[in-house]
């Protein structure tokens, strides 16, 4: 009976969930139309939303702070599982804003061109897409990392493969996912739990992530780097090997 009270507590009118994410009825019915949001919970006639609705619909309104467009809030959130906890979509707000690099500009084709003083031709345009600076939404438009512009552009210039450009985005994609995949589970795991039994707040959480990000991004480059020179030293070495009489 303490169970089926503490359920029926959390669960909240249409009005309420409103009230508490701050998003009209319009807004909240349409998402939920799109699949952004699972439906309400029936009982009876009447429609109820739990504290996964309110979790789901604050990372919706986190993305949108972000200027993401629908099309790219909706790629974001098919990559949460459907059994995620409301804890486990609260980390990925608590994440999201010191993680997340630029907002996308969105561009026409005609806007991209101005802005690359150039008429790019659909190889320039697939080039772009697998470096992950100008990726086409489903109108056909284009969202574009603004600061990487001049630097794919630049790549351009220098003849740079299409073919390699999409096989270096799925080496990027291969390991970012599983890095960011170890990463996720370590804060899941090891420092959620102890942040969320200090009672510390989510803005302290956001701090230390925020604190942590500058020295990950360092730490990967030192990683990709040492790397890079042992594949070197042992490409020298083999070439040694084969040219010995």
């Amino acid at each position: 009976m303490g169970e089926s009270v503490e359920s029926a507590r959390e669960l909240l009118t249409l009005e309420e969930l409103t009230d508490r994410v701050g998003l009209s009825v319009r807004n909240v019915r349409f998402y939920t139309t799109k699949g952004l949001v699972p439906p309400p919970v029936r009982r009876g006639r009447s429609g109820y939303y739990t504290p996964d609705h309110v979790a789901r619909l604050e990372l919706v309104r986190e993305l949108q702070s972000h200027g993401f467009t629908l099309a790219a809030i909706e790629r974001y959130l098919r990559g949460i599982p459907t059994g995620a906890t409301p804890e486990d979509i609260a980390l990925h707000r608590t994440m999201l804003a010191p993680w997340q690099s630029e907002a996308p500009v969105v561009m026409t084709r005609a806007e991209l061109n101005r802005r690359a003083n150039r008429t790019l031709t659909d190889e320039d345009l697939a080039t772009l897409a697998a470096l992950g600076i100008a990726l086409r939404d489903r109108r056909g438009r284009f969202e574009v990392a603004g600061s990487q512009l001049s630097v794919g552009l630049g790549l351009l210039d220098l003849g740079f493969p299409t073919e390699a450009a999409v096989a270096a985005a799925d080496v990027y994609a291969e390991h970012g996912r599983q890095i960011a995949k170890e990463l996720y589970d370590l804060f899941r795991t090891m420092v959620w739990p102890a942040y969320k039994e200090s009672g510390a707040s989510p803005e302290k959480l956001r701090e230390v992530v925020e604190r942590l990000k500058p020295l990950s991004i360092a730490s990967l480059v030192a990683a990709y780097e040492s790397a890079m020179d042992e594949e070197k030293r042992e490409g020298i070495a083999r070439r040694s090997r084969a040219q010995s009489p």
